[in-house]
């Protein structure tokens, strides 16, 4: 049976709804494969590009699936980055939005205890590394005992990344009995051996990768000395005038030299690399969604599981020196349907390396000249005026589906005795309120956050500022949606 769209699977009215906001119209090949076998509950093994809408995939399922009633985490998804884990986690509170799912991102380079916090509260789904998530299993602050459904995502990442023994360390501290997903842009032994000894049964699916081959992306090739890439780097600029390029550098130091020569000729450009602290390394990506720069110079730490439809070009100023992360990186083009350039740079010492690349993406990518010293005269107008013109900033894809929905802040909570259903109860008495107009409720120490969906955020607002949750008259006042 052919989905053609959301509203054929058997999910909930609120899902769907959300699935609208977001502007999601029909499923891609992976999602039209996993969803209607995920929501039968069996385990899965998926081989499929990165790009290919995967998130998703899982991510619809397991915010049908989950019992808004369990406070503790009955969904554990596994990512190889901090970048992944944060993006997942913003994905599944938008899908789950009217659902009033709650998601919960944990990886390290952040404090622990606010994580340990967090984890308290009533907690659908955790999103997290490897490392971190392990952390909080071992000191008790993460109750798996109601857990049913576990996600690896991006699997032959966390092989790459050495994280596959803290993977299956997880593995052994869940109950057994739970739905195991696995998602691989390949299958290599180890990622076999990890489904055959923790999955049952699992129904296999292949999308193919299109992405690698060239009928999304073109790819091609152009020698240079090492001397002289930075210069070639400017002509190729010039004459390809991207609207938005990832730059990629095999070291730190490579990303901080070319940033610096390419931001004294005045380019709008950004740098991320793993020397950066992580909410440096966030405002950076969320800068590069929007829009408000171009050119980001990267090493391969942005390669992988960053989702940005826009990517005209991928430049590859080093060849990468692992096969995996020239297709990691050439993915973050030619994303959902659009088409996209991945141009590499190779210089005369690189052969083999090549050679390992070739026979691994199964085709000769294509050699050509770089541009002539007439292309890029004939480009620089264009260019220029390309530079010096400040692009439209792109929307983030919540925008519309958060729009009807206010977060209020109340100065109080579990210190004073608050509980949700008190909050419920008080909101539910407003007239004009229903319990469908009350989203995720998120109840701190001290502090208590709403989410008022469906434009009644004003109309609570006002009424709120007279009336009592049990027995307690609260300071309210609208918080920051996050």
């Amino acid at each position: 049976m052919t989905f053609k769209s959301f509203a054929d699977y058997t999910l909930s009215a609120e899902i769907v709804r959300a699935l609208e906001g977001l502007g999601y119209q029909q499923p891609t090949e992976v999602q039209s494969k996993v969803i209607p076998i995920a929501l039968k509950k069996r385990d899965l093994v998926v081989k499929s590009q990165t790009g290919s809408g995967k998130t998703a995939a899982f991510g619809i399922p397991i915010c049908e699936m989950v019992e808004w009633e369990e406070n503790k985490p009955q969904a554990l998804i596994l990512t190889p980055t901090r970048e992944l884990a944060v993006q997942v986690k913003e994905d599944l509170t938008n899908i789950g939005r009217f659902k009033r799912i709650k998601a919960v991102a944990v990886y390290g380079k952040h404090p622990f205890a606010r994580q340990k916090v967090e984890l308290k509260q009533k907690t659908h789904a955790v999103v997290g590394t490897p490392g971190r998530v392990l952390d909080h299993l071992e000191k008790g602050t993460m109750d798996v005992s109601r857990l049913k459904y576990l996600v690896i995502d991006e699997a032959d990442e966390m092989l790459n990344m050495g994280f596959i023994e803290q993977v299956e360390a997880i593995i052994r501290e869940l109950p057994t009995e739970r739905v195991t997903m696995l998602f691989s842009a390949t299958l290599p032994k180890d990622i076999e051996e990890l489904s055959h000894n923790y999955m049952s049964n699992p129904a296999h699916i292949e999308v193919e990768a299109t992405g690698i081959t060239t009928d999304k992306i073109e790819h091609s090739l152009i020698e240079v000395n090492e001397e002289e890439k930075f210069n070639l780097l400017k002509a190729v600029l010039v004459d390809e005038n991207p609207d938005s390029c990832i730059i990629f550098c095999r070291t730190q130091v490579g990303v901080d030299r070319v940033f610096d020569e390419l931001s004294s000729l005045d380019y709008p450009c950004d740098l991320i690399h793993g020397g950066l602290n992580q909410e440096d390394r966030f405002a950076v990506m969320n800068d590069f969604k929007r829009g408000e720069f171009r050119y980001l110079v990267a090493t391969d730490v942005a390669a992988r599981g960053i989702d940005i439809d826009n990517i005209t070009h991928v430049i590859n100023y080093d060849l990468p020196m692992e096969k995996e992360s020239y297709v990691h990186r050439t993915g973050r083009t030619g994303r959902a349907g659009k088409t996209g350039k991945a141009i590499t740079f190779i210089t005369p010492y690189e052969e083999k390396f090549l050679e390992e690349i070739e026979e691994y993406i199964g085709f000769d990518i294509p050699k050509k000249e770089a541009p002539s010293e007439e292309e890029v005269e004939r480009g620089k107008a264009a260019f220029k005026e390309k530079i010096y013109t400040r692009p439209t900033l792109k929307k983030d894809k919540s925008e519309e589906l958060n729009k009807g929905i206010m977060k209020l802040y109340f100065n109080g909570g579990k210190k004073k005795k608050l509980r949700p259903v008190d909050f419920v109860g008080t909101l539910t008495n407003i007239a004009g309120v229903t319990g469908d107009d009350i989203g995720i409720i998120t109840i701190q120490d001290s502090a208590t956050y709403v989410d008022i969906l469906n434009g009644k955020g004003p109309l609570v607002l006002r009424a709120m500022k007279d009336k009592t949750v049990k027995g307690k008259l609260l300071k309210v006042h609208e918080a920051r949606l996050k």
